[in-house]
Protein backbone atom coordinates (compact mmCIF):
# COMPACT_ATOMS: atom_id res chain seq x y z
CA UNK A 1 0.00 0.00 0.00
CA UNK A 2 0.90 3.58 -0.46
CA UNK A 3 2.72 6.04 1.87
CA UNK A 4 2.14 9.42 0.92
CA UNK A 5 0.74 12.07 2.22
CA UNK A 6 -3.10 12.55 1.95
CA UNK A 7 -3.31 14.50 -0.96
CA UNK A 8 -3.91 14.71 -4.86
CA UNK A 9 -4.10 10.50 -5.62
CA UNK A 10 -4.35 9.51 -2.00
CA UNK A 11 -7.75 11.25 -1.28
CA UNK A 12 -9.54 10.17 -4.49
CA UNK A 13 -12.09 7.45 -4.68
CA UNK A 14 -11.52 4.33 -6.63
CA UNK A 15 -14.51 3.20 -7.79
CA UNK A 16 -15.04 -0.78 -9.15
CA UNK A 17 -18.72 -1.84 -10.62
CA UNK A 18 -18.25 -3.36 -13.89
CA UNK A 19 -22.26 -3.80 -14.24
CA UNK A 20 -24.68 -1.22 -14.19
CA UNK A 21 -24.42 2.41 -14.10
CA UNK A 22 -23.75 3.08 -10.47
CA UNK A 23 -19.42 3.55 -10.69
CA UNK A 24 -20.54 6.30 -13.31
CA UNK A 25 -23.43 7.63 -10.97
CA UNK A 26 -21.32 7.98 -7.92
CA UNK A 27 -18.49 9.25 -9.48
CA UNK A 28 -20.77 12.66 -11.21
CA UNK A 29 -22.30 13.15 -7.43
CA UNK A 30 -18.97 12.64 -5.71
CA UNK A 31 -17.30 15.10 -8.26
CA UNK A 32 -19.98 17.70 -7.55
CA UNK A 33 -19.11 17.14 -3.86
CA UNK A 34 -15.63 18.44 -4.64
CA UNK A 35 -14.19 14.59 -4.20
CA UNK A 36 -12.03 12.90 -7.14
CA UNK A 37 -13.23 9.74 -8.19
CA UNK A 38 -11.71 7.25 -10.70
CA UNK A 39 -13.95 4.67 -11.82
CA UNK A 40 -11.68 1.37 -13.03
CA UNK A 41 -12.70 -1.53 -15.60
CA UNK A 42 -11.58 -4.60 -14.33
CA UNK A 43 -9.28 -5.77 -11.20
CA UNK A 44 -5.99 -4.79 -12.98
CA UNK A 45 -6.93 -1.73 -13.40
CA UNK A 46 -7.94 -1.28 -10.18
CA UNK A 47 -5.02 -2.90 -8.81
CA UNK A 48 -2.32 -0.44 -10.82
CA UNK A 49 -4.85 2.92 -9.56
CA UNK A 50 -4.67 1.18 -5.87
CA UNK A 51 -0.69 1.04 -5.88
CA UNK A 52 -0.91 4.69 -7.05
CA UNK A 53 -2.68 5.64 -4.54
CA UNK A 54 -6.24 6.08 -2.79
CA UNK A 55 -8.31 6.78 -0.31
CA UNK A 56 -11.12 4.87 -0.23
CA UNK A 57 -12.63 2.22 -2.32
CA UNK A 58 -16.31 1.71 -3.54
CA UNK A 59 -17.25 -2.31 -4.88
CA UNK A 60 -20.30 -3.94 -6.46
CA UNK A 61 -20.58 -7.42 -4.88
CA UNK A 62 -20.88 -8.50 -8.63
CA UNK A 63 -17.68 -7.07 -8.93
CA UNK A 64 -16.08 -9.14 -6.00
CA UNK A 65 -14.92 -12.43 -8.18
CA UNK A 66 -12.91 -15.20 -7.00
CA UNK A 67 -9.58 -13.16 -8.85
CA UNK A 68 -10.52 -10.28 -7.16
CA UNK A 69 -11.42 -11.11 -4.25
CA UNK A 70 -7.92 -12.57 -2.95
CA UNK A 71 -6.16 -9.67 -4.90
CA UNK A 72 -7.79 -7.49 -1.90
CA UNK A 73 -7.05 -9.79 0.60
CA UNK A 74 -3.53 -10.15 -0.61
CA UNK A 75 -3.50 -6.01 -0.85
CA UNK A 76 -5.21 -5.84 2.72
CA UNK A 77 -3.26 -8.35 4.72
CA UNK A 78 -0.03 -6.30 3.41
CA UNK A 79 -0.83 -3.03 4.59
CA UNK A 80 1.34 -1.17 7.06
CA UNK A 81 0.64 -1.08 10.73
CA UNK A 82 -0.90 2.50 10.72
CA UNK A 83 -3.27 1.68 7.57
CA UNK A 84 -6.58 0.13 7.84
CA UNK A 85 -8.00 0.86 3.74
CA UNK A 86 -11.52 1.79 3.83
CA UNK A 87 -13.92 -0.52 1.56
CA UNK A 88 -17.15 0.55 0.83
CA UNK A 89 -19.30 -2.67 -1.15
CA UNK A 90 -22.93 -2.22 -2.19
CA UNK A 91 -24.80 -5.71 -1.41
CA UNK A 92 -28.00 -7.49 -3.04
CA UNK A 93 -28.84 -7.80 0.43
CA UNK A 94 -28.63 -10.24 2.77
CA UNK A 95 -31.83 -12.28 1.57
CA UNK A 96 -30.65 -11.61 -1.87
CA UNK A 97 -26.84 -12.85 -1.65
CA UNK A 98 -26.22 -16.85 -1.96
CA UNK A 99 -23.31 -18.75 0.64
CA UNK A 100 -20.47 -17.81 -1.80
CA UNK A 101 -21.37 -14.32 -1.66
CA UNK A 102 -21.62 -13.94 2.38
CA UNK A 103 -18.55 -16.37 2.67
CA UNK A 104 -16.92 -13.68 0.43
CA UNK A 105 -17.86 -10.59 2.49
CA UNK A 106 -16.72 -13.00 5.33
CA UNK A 107 -13.29 -13.21 4.28
CA UNK A 108 -13.13 -9.52 3.27
CA UNK A 109 -14.13 -8.36 6.68
CA UNK A 110 -11.73 -9.99 8.70
CA UNK A 111 -8.43 -8.81 6.86
CA UNK A 112 -10.02 -5.24 5.99
CA UNK A 113 -12.67 -2.49 6.93
CA UNK A 114 -15.23 -3.17 5.16
CA UNK A 115 -18.85 -0.92 5.60
CA UNK A 116 -21.48 -3.22 3.48
CA UNK A 117 -24.46 -1.24 2.17
CA UNK A 118 -27.64 -2.86 0.91
CA UNK A 119 -29.68 -2.46 -2.26
CA UNK A 120 -32.12 -0.91 -2.49
CA UNK A 121 -30.57 2.58 -1.37
CA UNK A 122 -29.99 6.45 -2.14
CA UNK A 123 -27.02 7.79 -4.00
CA UNK A 124 -26.91 9.96 -0.97
CA UNK A 125 -25.96 7.52 1.49
CA UNK A 126 -23.46 6.20 -0.05
CA UNK A 127 -21.53 9.08 -1.14
CA UNK A 128 -22.16 9.85 2.71
CA UNK A 129 -20.36 6.44 3.45
CA UNK A 130 -17.63 7.51 1.14
CA UNK A 131 -16.97 10.53 2.60
CA UNK A 132 -17.07 9.15 6.20
CA UNK A 133 -14.70 6.42 4.71
CA UNK A 134 -12.22 9.24 3.57
CA UNK A 135 -11.98 11.09 6.68
CA UNK A 136 -11.63 7.83 8.85
CA UNK A 137 -8.96 7.53 6.04
CA UNK A 138 -7.18 11.07 6.40
CA UNK A 139 -7.01 10.12 10.53
CA UNK A 140 -4.91 7.02 9.50
CA UNK A 141 -2.62 9.42 7.92
CA UNK A 142 -2.73 11.92 10.68
CA UNK A 143 -1.56 8.80 12.86
CA UNK A 144 1.06 7.47 10.57
CA UNK A 145 2.79 10.86 9.82
CA UNK A 146 2.52 11.80 13.91
CA UNK A 147 4.30 7.79 14.25
CA UNK A 148 7.02 9.07 11.91
CA UNK A 149 7.74 12.07 13.42
CA UNK A 150 7.95 10.31 16.63
CA UNK A 151 10.38 7.31 15.24
CA UNK A 152 12.26 10.52 13.90
CA UNK A 153 12.84 12.12 17.27
CA UNK A 154 13.88 8.98 18.49
CA UNK A 155 16.49 8.78 16.00
CA UNK A 156 17.47 11.49 16.61
CA UNK A 157 17.64 11.19 21.02
CA UNK A 158 19.45 7.81 20.07
CA UNK A 159 22.00 10.07 17.58
CA UNK A 160 22.29 12.84 20.31
CA UNK A 161 22.84 10.69 22.97
CA UNK A 162 25.58 8.04 20.70
CA UNK A 163 27.32 11.52 20.35
CA UNK A 164 27.38 12.86 23.65
CA UNK A 165 28.37 9.46 25.00
CA UNK A 166 31.04 9.18 22.28
CA UNK A 167 32.03 13.19 23.37
CA UNK A 168 32.26 11.91 27.14
CA UNK A 169 34.99 8.79 26.47
CA UNK A 170 36.83 10.83 24.36
CA UNK A 171 36.88 13.71 26.91
CA UNK A 172 37.79 10.97 29.39
CA UNK A 173 40.33 9.37 27.25
CA UNK A 174 41.98 12.85 26.68
CA UNK A 175 41.93 13.89 30.71
CA UNK A 176 43.45 10.30 31.16
CA UNK A 177 46.36 10.97 28.31
CA UNK A 178 46.35 14.72 29.72
CA UNK A 179 46.79 13.63 33.05
CA UNK A 180 49.58 11.09 32.38
CA UNK A 181 51.48 13.19 30.07
CA UNK A 182 51.90 16.25 31.85
CA UNK A 183 52.88 13.98 35.28
CA UNK A 184 55.69 12.19 33.12
CA UNK A 185 57.83 14.72 32.91
CA UNK A 186 57.12 16.53 36.07
CA UNK A 187 58.08 13.25 38.21
CA UNK A 188 61.66 13.29 36.72
CA UNK A 189 61.36 17.30 37.05
CA UNK A 190 60.73 17.19 40.74
CA UNK A 191 62.95 13.88 41.45
CA UNK A 192 65.63 15.32 40.23
CA UNK A 193 65.65 18.98 41.48
CA UNK A 194 65.21 16.91 45.07
CA UNK A 195 68.34 15.15 44.17
CA UNK A 196 70.23 18.10 43.52
CA UNK A 197 69.72 19.23 47.01
CA UNK A 198 71.85 16.50 48.27
CA UNK A 199 75.38 18.06 47.00
CA UNK A 200 76.27 14.67 45.97
CA UNK A 201 76.98 14.52 42.44
CA UNK A 202 79.85 15.23 40.70
CA UNK A 203 80.09 17.66 38.12
CA UNK A 204 79.12 15.30 35.26
CA UNK A 205 76.25 13.80 37.08
CA UNK A 206 75.16 17.59 38.26
CA UNK A 207 75.12 18.33 34.20
CA UNK A 208 73.26 15.15 33.21
CA UNK A 209 70.71 16.65 35.83
CA UNK A 210 70.11 20.06 34.73
CA UNK A 211 69.97 18.60 31.56
CA UNK A 212 67.31 15.73 32.15
CA UNK A 213 65.43 18.84 33.69
CA UNK A 214 65.28 20.78 30.86
CA UNK A 215 64.16 18.78 28.41
CA UNK A 216 61.53 17.58 30.50
CA UNK A 217 60.47 20.99 30.62
CA UNK A 218 60.88 21.62 27.13
CA UNK A 219 58.28 18.57 26.30
CA UNK A 220 56.25 19.88 29.09
CA UNK A 221 56.30 23.19 27.88
CA UNK A 222 55.13 21.51 24.31
CA UNK A 223 52.55 20.06 25.71
CA UNK A 224 51.04 23.41 27.18
CA UNK A 225 51.91 25.30 23.91
CA UNK A 226 49.30 22.93 21.70
CA UNK A 227 46.41 23.07 24.30
CA UNK A 228 47.11 26.58 24.00
CA UNK A 229 46.68 26.75 20.52
CA UNK A 230 44.34 24.67 20.27
CA UNK A 231 42.24 26.68 22.77
CA UNK A 232 43.08 29.88 20.68
CA UNK A 233 41.79 27.99 17.35
CA UNK A 234 38.92 26.80 19.19
CA UNK A 235 38.15 30.79 20.40
CA UNK A 236 38.94 32.72 17.45
CA UNK A 237 41.75 34.25 19.12
CA UNK A 238 44.54 32.88 17.01
CA UNK A 239 46.47 35.70 15.37
CA UNK A 240 48.50 35.35 12.21
CA UNK A 241 50.91 37.68 11.21
CA UNK A 242 50.42 37.61 6.81
CA UNK A 243 53.02 38.28 4.53
CA UNK A 244 55.05 36.90 2.04
CA UNK A 245 56.89 33.74 2.59
CA UNK A 246 59.66 31.65 1.39
CA UNK A 247 58.42 27.96 2.53
CA UNK A 248 61.81 27.15 1.49
CA UNK A 249 63.68 28.73 4.11
CA UNK A 250 60.65 27.69 6.50
CA UNK A 251 61.47 24.18 5.41
CA UNK A 252 65.43 23.79 6.35
CA UNK A 253 64.68 25.59 10.01
CA UNK A 254 62.17 22.83 10.75
CA UNK A 255 64.67 20.08 9.03
CA UNK A 256 67.12 21.52 10.84
CA UNK A 257 65.14 21.66 14.28
CA UNK A 258 64.51 18.07 14.04
CA UNK A 259 67.97 16.47 12.18
CA UNK A 260 69.29 15.68 16.04
CA UNK A 261 66.24 13.75 16.86
CA UNK A 262 66.02 11.95 13.29
CA UNK A 263 69.65 11.46 13.77
CA UNK A 264 69.72 9.59 17.33
CA UNK A 265 66.55 7.27 15.91
CA UNK A 266 69.06 6.41 12.80
CA UNK A 267 66.27 7.97 9.96
CA UNK A 268 67.66 9.03 7.22
CA UNK A 269 66.15 12.47 6.85
CA UNK A 270 65.78 13.48 3.56
CA UNK A 271 64.36 17.11 1.65
CA UNK A 272 63.85 17.81 -2.56
CA UNK A 273 62.97 21.49 -2.68
CA UNK A 274 61.63 22.74 -6.07
CA UNK A 275 63.19 26.56 -6.35
CA UNK A 276 60.28 27.32 -8.76
CA UNK A 277 57.62 26.78 -5.91
CA UNK A 278 57.32 30.60 -5.24
CA UNK A 279 56.34 32.15 -2.42
CA UNK A 280 53.00 32.24 -0.23
CA UNK A 281 51.15 34.18 1.92
CA UNK A 282 51.13 33.87 5.17
CA UNK A 283 52.49 33.52 8.88
CA UNK A 284 56.13 32.08 8.97
CA UNK A 285 56.22 31.29 12.50
CA UNK A 286 52.72 29.57 12.04
CA UNK A 287 53.60 27.58 8.71
CA UNK A 288 57.46 26.46 10.22
CA UNK A 289 54.42 24.94 13.40
CA UNK A 290 52.70 23.03 10.93
CA UNK A 291 55.95 21.33 9.11
CA UNK A 292 57.82 20.93 12.26
CA UNK A 293 54.62 19.27 13.59
CA UNK A 294 54.52 16.73 10.85
CA UNK A 295 58.62 15.82 11.29
CA UNK A 296 58.31 15.23 14.52
CA UNK A 297 55.15 12.67 14.19
CA UNK A 298 56.58 11.50 11.25
CA UNK A 299 60.01 10.46 13.55
CA UNK A 300 58.21 9.55 16.26
CA UNK A 301 56.34 6.92 14.29
CA UNK A 302 58.82 5.53 12.32
CA UNK A 303 60.87 2.97 13.76
CA UNK A 304 64.71 3.11 14.02
CA UNK A 305 66.63 2.87 10.40
CA UNK A 306 63.48 4.52 8.58
CA UNK A 307 63.41 7.09 6.34
CA UNK A 308 61.43 10.36 6.34
CA UNK A 309 60.98 12.37 3.32
CA UNK A 310 59.98 16.14 3.04
CA UNK A 311 59.19 17.43 -0.79
CA UNK A 312 58.37 20.62 -1.47
CA UNK A 313 57.00 21.91 -5.26
CA UNK A 314 54.89 23.59 -6.90
CA UNK A 315 51.25 22.42 -8.58
CA UNK A 316 49.78 25.33 -10.06
CA UNK A 317 47.80 27.51 -8.50
CA UNK A 318 49.08 26.41 -5.24
CA UNK A 319 52.16 24.67 -3.92
CA UNK A 320 52.72 21.55 -2.00
CA UNK A 321 54.49 20.47 0.96
CA UNK A 322 54.99 16.65 1.43
CA UNK A 323 56.44 14.67 4.93
CA UNK A 324 56.25 11.09 3.75
CA UNK A 325 57.58 8.38 6.34
CA UNK A 326 58.35 4.53 6.18
CA UNK A 327 56.55 4.24 10.15
CA UNK A 328 53.97 2.35 11.18
CA UNK A 329 50.85 3.51 9.01
CA UNK A 330 47.59 4.29 9.30
CA UNK A 331 44.68 2.26 9.41
CA UNK A 332 41.41 2.79 7.47
CA UNK A 333 39.46 2.93 10.56
CA UNK A 334 41.67 5.70 12.22
CA UNK A 335 41.91 7.40 8.87
CA UNK A 336 38.65 9.20 9.03
CA UNK A 337 39.49 10.75 13.07
CA UNK A 338 43.89 11.17 11.75
CA UNK A 339 43.01 14.86 11.98
CA UNK A 340 40.39 14.81 15.10
CA UNK A 341 41.06 16.92 18.19
CA UNK A 342 42.19 14.37 21.39
CA UNK A 343 41.81 11.09 18.81
CA UNK A 344 44.91 8.58 18.80
CA UNK A 345 44.97 5.40 17.23
CA UNK A 346 46.38 4.22 20.25
CA UNK A 347 44.70 6.38 23.41
CA UNK A 348 46.04 4.12 26.22
CA UNK A 349 48.34 5.06 28.82
CA UNK A 350 50.34 2.36 28.02
CA UNK A 351 51.17 3.49 24.66
CA UNK A 352 54.39 3.14 23.34
CA UNK A 353 54.28 7.08 22.01
CA UNK A 354 53.43 10.13 24.12
CA UNK A 355 51.56 13.19 22.96
CA UNK A 356 48.30 14.52 23.57
CA UNK A 357 46.89 13.78 20.26
CA UNK A 358 46.88 17.57 18.94
CA UNK A 359 49.39 18.06 16.66
CA UNK A 360 47.87 16.62 13.48
CA UNK A 361 44.41 18.73 14.45
CA UNK A 362 46.62 22.22 14.94
CA UNK A 363 48.00 21.42 11.01
CA UNK A 364 44.98 21.46 10.12
CA UNK A 365 43.32 24.42 11.75
CA UNK A 366 46.98 26.43 10.85
CA UNK A 367 46.79 25.19 6.87
CA UNK A 368 42.91 26.24 7.09
CA UNK A 369 43.53 29.35 8.46
CA UNK A 370 46.02 29.82 5.49
CA UNK A 371 43.30 28.99 3.05
CA UNK A 372 44.87 25.51 2.33
CA UNK A 373 44.07 22.04 2.58
CA UNK A 374 45.85 19.07 4.55
CA UNK A 375 45.10 15.46 3.77
CA UNK A 376 46.91 11.84 4.58
CA UNK A 377 47.58 9.34 2.97
CA UNK A 378 48.43 5.36 3.80
CA UNK A 379 48.60 2.25 2.20
CA UNK A 380 48.02 0.60 5.72
CA UNK A 381 49.42 -0.05 8.97
CA UNK A 382 53.15 -0.50 8.38
CA UNK A 383 53.35 0.74 5.13
CA UNK A 384 53.96 4.57 5.87
CA UNK A 385 52.36 7.59 5.62
CA UNK A 386 52.34 10.87 3.92
CA UNK A 387 50.51 14.01 4.72
CA UNK A 388 49.90 16.64 2.03
CA UNK A 389 49.78 20.34 2.81
CA UNK A 390 48.35 22.31 0.19
CA UNK A 391 48.79 26.22 -0.01
CA UNK A 392 47.54 29.14 -2.59
CA UNK A 393 50.33 30.83 -4.46
CA UNK A 394 51.35 34.55 -3.73
CA UNK A 395 49.81 36.78 -6.34
CA UNK A 396 52.72 39.19 -6.01
CA UNK A 397 56.09 38.61 -7.54
CA UNK A 398 58.29 40.61 -5.22
CA UNK A 399 61.53 39.70 -4.01
CA UNK A 400 61.44 38.26 0.20
CA UNK A 401 63.91 40.26 1.80
CA UNK A 402 62.47 39.52 5.45
CA UNK A 403 64.81 37.27 7.48
CA UNK A 404 63.24 33.91 8.42
CA UNK A 405 60.40 33.94 11.26
CA UNK A 406 61.70 31.83 14.34
CA UNK A 407 58.34 30.40 16.51
CA UNK A 408 57.45 31.89 19.22
CA UNK A 409 57.86 29.20 21.72
CA UNK A 410 61.18 28.30 20.39
CA UNK A 411 62.85 31.62 21.95
CA UNK A 412 64.54 29.31 24.29
CA UNK A 413 66.93 27.87 22.01
CA UNK A 414 70.04 29.67 23.14
CA UNK A 415 72.93 27.18 22.77
CA UNK A 416 74.15 26.88 26.33
CA UNK A 417 77.17 28.28 26.80
CA UNK A 418 76.21 31.25 24.45
CA UNK A 419 76.43 35.04 24.63
CA UNK A 420 73.42 36.84 26.45
CA UNK A 421 72.23 40.07 25.01
CA UNK A 422 73.67 43.20 27.03
CA UNK A 423 71.10 45.10 28.39
CA UNK A 424 73.17 47.86 30.25
CA UNK A 425 71.92 50.83 31.97
CA UNK A 426 68.55 49.70 31.21
CA UNK A 427 65.51 50.15 33.67
CA UNK A 428 63.25 47.28 33.05
CA UNK A 429 59.84 46.97 35.05
CA UNK A 430 58.64 43.56 35.15
CA UNK A 431 54.72 42.59 35.95
CA UNK A 432 53.83 39.03 36.78
CA UNK A 433 51.03 37.84 39.08
CA UNK A 434 53.61 34.39 40.16
CA UNK A 435 56.29 35.32 42.45
CA UNK A 436 58.38 32.64 40.72
CA UNK A 437 57.60 33.66 37.41
CA UNK A 438 59.29 37.16 38.72
CA UNK A 439 61.79 36.34 40.54
CA UNK A 440 62.97 33.98 37.44
CA UNK A 441 62.30 37.25 35.22
CA UNK A 442 64.45 39.18 37.35
CA UNK A 443 67.60 37.36 37.64
CA UNK A 444 68.00 36.32 34.29
CA UNK A 445 67.31 40.21 32.99
CA UNK A 446 69.76 41.39 35.78
CA UNK A 447 72.07 38.96 34.64
CA UNK A 448 71.92 40.72 31.15
CA UNK A 449 72.90 43.97 33.07
CA UNK A 450 69.53 45.93 33.87
CA UNK A 451 68.23 47.29 36.58
CA UNK A 452 64.93 45.28 37.60
CA UNK A 453 62.19 46.31 39.39
CA UNK A 454 59.25 43.74 40.11
CA UNK A 455 55.76 44.28 40.98
CA UNK A 456 52.71 41.67 41.37
CA UNK A 457 50.26 43.70 39.37
CA UNK A 458 49.34 46.32 37.34
CA UNK A 459 47.70 48.43 40.52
Amino acid sequence: MPTPSFAGVDGRVLLFAPVGRDAPMIAKVLGEAGVAAKVCRDIEEFGGDLSEGAGAAFITEEALTPAATQYLIDELRHQPTWSDFPIVVLTAGVGASDVASLGVLRALGEVGNITLIERPTRIITLVSALQSALRARRRQYEVRDHLIEQRRAQEERAHLLAVAEAANRTKDEFLATMSHELRTPMTAILGWARLLHTNKFSEEEFAHALRTIERNARAQTKLIDDLLDISRIITGKLRLDMRPVDLSSVIETAVDATRPTAEAKLIHLQTIIDLRAGPVTGDADRLQQVVWNLLTNAIKFTPSGGRVLVKLARVNPHVEITVSDSGNGISPEFMPHVFDRFRQADGTTTRSHGGLGLGLAIVRQLVELHGGAVVAKSAGEGRGASFIVQLPLTVTRRELDAPAHIHPTAGDNFAPGSSPPLLNRLRILVVDDEADTRDLLRVVLEGCGAQVTTAASAA
